[in-house]
């Protein structure tokens, strides 16, 4: 599937990953809508590419029906959607006073996370399933989980739950899919730089970055959006999850 002139959807596209991605995509000639709920940044990133921000909570079908149709008006059908839209709270399972996990805080973590991201799905495939064929498929998908659906640490209980969910959904949701000629992947970062990450005394961050085996840094947020763009290029890539991580697995903490 070639980008140029295709209509794409990001999610979290206000920065981080998703900002990367948007970036990318605008780069490549694609007409690229940001979903998030920064609208500061959302603003920024959007008139920097020459795209459009509309405000959506992915919690929400109707916000998300609502700002399809809206990005359909200005873009066209969209081929495309990453969703990158994420938290990352950290609590454990017993605190250091004997009290027990939040469970709002666990529940939030789903919500967003996994139900988000099942949300989107499900509705931006339903409205492209009507759409024209290009070559040999509609569209595709590409969602983003984490090594710590694989590697979770202390205090990641909510997190590591989560974005484990978006792993177990990819297969069925590509088997799924099949029938309309639409793809679905995940992406799976291990410790990239991100605004949450900046904020960290640089001491810590290459302490972090240390940790990858090889290259022993910090992933850098173009390396995840080169791998959306290898995606996209490869019609093959269907129902699999490809860790994005240097070869890291994370210790218990």
């Amino acid at each position: 599937m070639k980008l140029d002139g295709l209509a794409a959807v990001v999610t979290g596209g206000a920065s981080g990953l998703g900002g990367a991605t948007v970036r990318m995509l605008a780069e490549n000639g694609a007409k690229v809508t940001i979903f998030d709920l920064d609208e500061k940044r959302g603003t920024e990133t959007a008139r920097e590419v020459g795209g459009r921000y509309i405000a959506v909570d992915v919690t929400d079908k109707g916000s998300i029906e609502q700002g399809l149709e809206q990005a359909e008006q200005s873009h066209g059908v969209a081929r495309i959607l990453v969703n990158c839209a994420g938290i990352a709270p950290v609590g454990r399972v017993v605190d250091k006073s004997g009290a027990p996990h939040d469970i709002a805080l666990f529940r939030k973590a789903v919500e967003v996370n996994l139900i988000g991201t099942f949300n989107m799905l499900s509705v931006f495939a339903a409205r492209l399933s009507s759409a024209d064929v290009l070559g040999e498929e509609r569209g595709v998908v590409i969602n983003t989980a984490s090594v710590a659906a694989y590697d979770g640490q202390i205090g990641q209980c909510a997190y590591a739950a989560s974005k484990g969910g978006v792993v177990a959904l990819t297969l069925p949701a590509a088997r799924d899919l099949a029938k309309s000629q639409i793809r679905v992947m995940t992406i799976a970062p291990g410790i990239f730089i991100t605004p949450m990450l900046t904020g960290l005394p640089q001491a810590a961050q290459d302490s972090l970055g240390q940790q990858v085996p090889h290259p022993s840094r910090l992933g850098q947020p173009d390396e995840y959006a080169s791998l959306v763009k290898a995606i996209i290029d490869n019609p093959m890539l269907n129902g699999e999850v490809i860790r994005l991580d240097g070869a890291i697995r994370m210790a218990p903490r």
